[in-house]
C-alpha cells in the first residue's frame, strides 16, 4: 500500500455512508465518560443550574467553533491528521510548524486511550459486579472497600483493561463501514435507549422534581470563578476536540455534508446526553440522601450504594453501568482511529494489522496506569518538582494530555483556520454564508482562542 494521495479517502470512496452515520460516530466520540461521569459531579460541585447555563454558553463560543474547524481541516485534507496538515500547509503556503497540529493529535489520542481504556475497564467490571447483586443492601464502607480493592488488584485491572482494549481493536480493525459504523449504529441507539430508561426510572424516586430544580434553577451565588473556568474547560474538550479525533473522522466525511449544521447537531446531542445523565443520576442521589458533589466517587461508590438500597436496583444498576460502558467504547473507538489511519498511510500495512499493533502499543503504555493505582502508587516520577509532588504516572499522563496537549491542539486549530488559512472558499467548505459566516470567523479568531488560553493558563497556574 503506497502512501496516501491528497483526499485519498474521498477518491477511494472510503467514507461514512451518510451524514447521520458521521453524526452518530462523532456523538459517540464526544459522549464518553466525561458526559456520564464527570459532567454530573462537576455540576453538583458547582451549584447546579448556574453552572449549566455557563457551560452551554461556553459550548457555543468555544466547543462548536473548534469542532467545525477541525472537521473542515480533516475533510479538506482527506487523510490522517499528520498527512492532512502536511497537505494543507503546502497548499496554503503556510509555515511548516503548523504540521505539529497533526502530530499533537496522534500522540494525544494515543496517550488518552492508554489510560481511558483502564477506566473503561472499571465500567466493564462494574456491569458484572452490579448484576451479581454483590452491592445489594451493602453499606458505604463495603462498597467503598470494593472499589479500593479493585484498584489495588493489579491482576483485575489488567484483565479488564485487556478485554476493553481488545474489543476496541476488533471493531476498528474491521474498517469504517464494516467495523466502526456498524458498531456505532448499534451502540449509539442502545446508549440512548438505556439513558431514557434510566431517566424514566429516576422519575419514580420521588426526587425527580428536586433534581430538575437543582440542574435548571440558576443560583449564581453558588457559582465561583473556579466553577466558571471548569465550565469553560469542560465545554472546550467534551466534544473530543484538540486530539485529532474529529480531524480523522472528518477525513471520511462526504463533500456534500454541511459541516456547520452537522457540528451543531453533534454539540446539541452531546450536551443533551450530559443533561439527561444528570437527570438520571441526581434523583437517585437525592432519594438516598447522598451528596451530589461527591466527585469521581459519585459513579463507582455513591451510585452503587443507591442502587443497592433500591427496589429493582440490580436491574437498573446493571443498565446504568451498561450505559457507561457503551459510552466508553464509542469514545475509545474514535481515539484509536487517528493512530490506525496514520499507520495505514505511513507504514503501508493493512487496517487490521494497524489496529492490532497500534492497540498493542496503547495497551502496553496503559499498564503504567494500571500499576499507578497499586504497585507504583508511591512512585512519583516528577515528585522533586513542587507542582508535581505526589503525582503518579497516571496523574502525569492525565495532566500532559488534559492540561497541555488538548488545549494547545484546540488553540492551534482555531488559529490555523482563523488566521493562517486563506479565507476564500472557507464559507462554502464550512457551510455558512454572509453575516453568519463573518460572526463565526470573529468568534473563531478572537473569542475561542481567548477562552482556550484562559483554560490553559488556569490548568497550569
Amino acid at each position: 500500500m503506497s502512501q496516501a494521495t491528497p483526499k485519498a479517502h474521498q477518491q477511494a470512496g472510503n467514507l461514512w455512508s451518510s451524514r447521520m452515520a458521521f453524526i452518530l460516530a462523532a456523538v459517540g466520540s464526544a459522549v464518553g465518560l466525561g458526559n456520564i461521569w464527570k459532567f454530573p459531579y462537576i455540576t453538583g460541585e458547582n451549584g447546579g443550574g448556574a453552572f449549566v447555563l455557563i457551560y452551554l454558553a461556553c459550548i457555543a463560543l468555544v466547543g462548536i467553533p473548534v469542532l467545525i474547524a477541525e472537521v473542515m481541516v480533516g475533510r479538506r485534507g482527506g487523510q490522517s491528521p499528520v498527512a492532512s496538515m502536511r497537505e494543507l500547509t503546502t497548499a496554503e503556503g503556510t509555515a511548516k510548524g503548523w504540521r505539529l497540529i497533526g502530530w499533537n493529535g496522534i500522540i494525544a489520542s494515543f496517550l488518552v486511550l492508554s489510560f481511558y481504556s483502564v477506566i473503561g475497564g472499571w465500567a466493564l467490571a462494574y456491569v458484572g459486579k452490579i448484576a451479581s447483586g454483590v452491592f445489594t443492601g451493602a453499606d458505604a464502607a463495603t462498597i467503598g472497600g470494593a472499589f479500593e480493592g479493585m484498584l489495588a488488584s493489579t491482576g483485575d485491572l489488567l484483565l479488564w483493561h485487556s478485554i476493553f482494549m481488545a474489543v476496541v481493536v476488533l471493531i476498528v480493525g474491521r474498517g469504517i463501514r464494516s467495523g466502526m459504523e456498524k458498531a456505532i449504529n448499534t451502540l449509539m441507539p442502545l446508549l440512548f435507549v438505556l439513558l431514557f430508561i434510566m431517566v424514566g426510572y429516576a422519575t419514580t424516586t420521588g426526587k425527580f422534581g428536586e433534581a430538575v430544580s437543582f440542574m435548571f434553577s440558576p443560583d449564581f451565588s453558588k457559582l465561583t470563578t473556579e466553577g466558571v473556568l471548569k465550565a469553560l474547560g469542560h465545554a472546550a474538550f467534551t466534544l473530543s476536540i484538540g486530539i485529532g479525533v474529529m480531524m480523522a473522522y472528518g477525513s471520511y466525511l462526504p463533500q456534500k455534508v454541511n459541516i456547520a449544521r452537522t457540528a451543531m447537531t453533534i454539540a446539541f446531542m452531546d450536551t443533551g446526553v450530559a443533561l439527561l445523565a444528570g437527570l438520571a443520576i441526581f434523583p437517585l442521589v437525592f432519594a438516598n440522601g447522598l451528596e451530589p458533589g461527591a466527585g469521581p466517587g459519585l459513579i463507582f461508590v455513591t451510585l452503587p450504594l443507591a442502587f443497592g438500597q433500591m427496589t429493582g436496583g440490580v436491574l437498573f444498576g446493571t443498565l446504568f453501568f451498561g450505559l457507561l460502558l457503551v459510552a466508553a467504547l464509542t469514545s475509545a473507538i474514535s481515539m484509536l482511529e487517528p493512530v490506525v489511519e496514520w499507520l495505514e498511510e505511513h507504514k503501508g500495512i493493512s487496517r487490521a494489522k494497524s489496529a492490532f499493533f497500534g492497540g498493542l502499543a496503547i495497551w502496553l503504555v496503559g499498564i503504567g496506569t494500571v500499576l499507578s493505582f497499586n504497585v507504583w502508587s508511591d512512585i512519583h516520577p516528577l515528585g522533586f518538582l513542587p507542582y508535581f509532588e505526589g503525582k503518579t504516572l497516571f496523574d502525569l499522563l492525565d495532566f500532559l494530555v488534559s492540561s497541555l496537549m488538548m488545549p494547545l491542539g484546540g488553540l492551534a486549530i482555531a488559529l490555523f483556520v482563523g488566521w493562517a488559512m486563506q479565507r476564500q472558499g472557507l464559507d462554502d467548505e464550512i457551510g455558512l454564508k454572509g453575516a453568519v459566516y463573518s460572526a463565526f470567523m470573529f468568534v473563531l479568531r478572537y473569542l475561542t482562542p481567548a477562552g482556550i488560553a484562559v483554560v490553559f493558563l488556569y490548568n497550569l497556574l
